[in-house]
């Protein structure tokens, strides 16, 4: 991955990269289009710094495949997002740190990030060209009554661990994929952790580890005794 998709810029060079034209990834985007045609729904391009794609879900393993022939051999992650704003509120601000919401789901609008959506549900997936040095993120909606997808394990076989994950925590079915079974969670247990809507109950009957009851410091008067008394001990 090159620097630039890493290190923090100042305002100065991201005002630069803004009006600057970025023909490396406009050139990766006109290459995805003309292969992927109307599978590609959506586009964002941050200048000189990431390109995003949505296609459809019935075109999801075909968008891997496009990926992998136009040289993106580098298999980076996949996963996916639950767009849904959590009813639980920070577990940071669990009930016994200060209360929590009613555990109602929200009545917000789920909003989605770089290329919109029109589901809760989203795969995110980054391949990366290594000759080239440039990556682009892939992602495709998911219907919520139909948590599925074709795998991609034909375009990249490190998909399989990743797609095994993304079954365990969110429960997506991914089609064609030779063993969804379960990495971290016991056999037999219910619901997808990563969902906004699983209660993560230890979080909510225990304090948040990071916050820490701290005794203030003594004034000054408190600490002169104190040191008179261990002297004269």
């Amino acid at each position: 991955m090159s620097s630039t998709d890493t290190e923090p810029i100042s305002d100065e060079t991201a005002a630069e990269e803004t009006t600057a034209p970025d023909t490396l990834r406009e050139g990766l985007l006109a290459e995805l289009t003309d292969k992927l045609g109307d599978s590609l729904v959506a586009s964002h391009l941050v200048p000189h710094r990431d390109l995003f794609v949505r296609v459809g879900r019935d075109d999801w393993a075909r968008a891997a495949m496009v990926a992998r022939q136009l040289g993106y051999r580098f298999f980076d992650f996949l996963s996916a997002v639950d767009w849904l704003p959590s009813p639980y509120g920070r577990y940071e601000d669990s009930f016994v740190d200060g209360g929590i919401g009613s555990g109602d789901l929200p009545s917000g609008t789920i909003e989605q990030g770089f290329t919109g959506g029109e589901t809760r549900f989203q795969l995110i997936a980054r391949v990366f060209d290594v000759d080239r040095k440039v990556g682009v993120h892939l992602r495709a909606d998911l219907p919520d009554d139909d948590l599925r997808a074709e795998t991609w394990i034909g375009a990249y076989a490190g998909a399989n661990w990743h797609e095994r994950e993304t079954h365990e925590m969110f429960g997506i079915t991914f089609d064609g994929h030779p063993y969804l079974e379960n990495i971290y969670l016991p056999s037999g247990f219910e619901g997808h952790p990563l969902r906004k809507d699983f209660p993560l109950v230890a979080r909510i009957v225990k304090p948040w580890p990071g916050i820490v009851d701290v005794e203030p410091m003594p004034d000054e008067d408190e600490a002169d005794e104190a040191t008179d008394e261990a002297e004269n001990e």
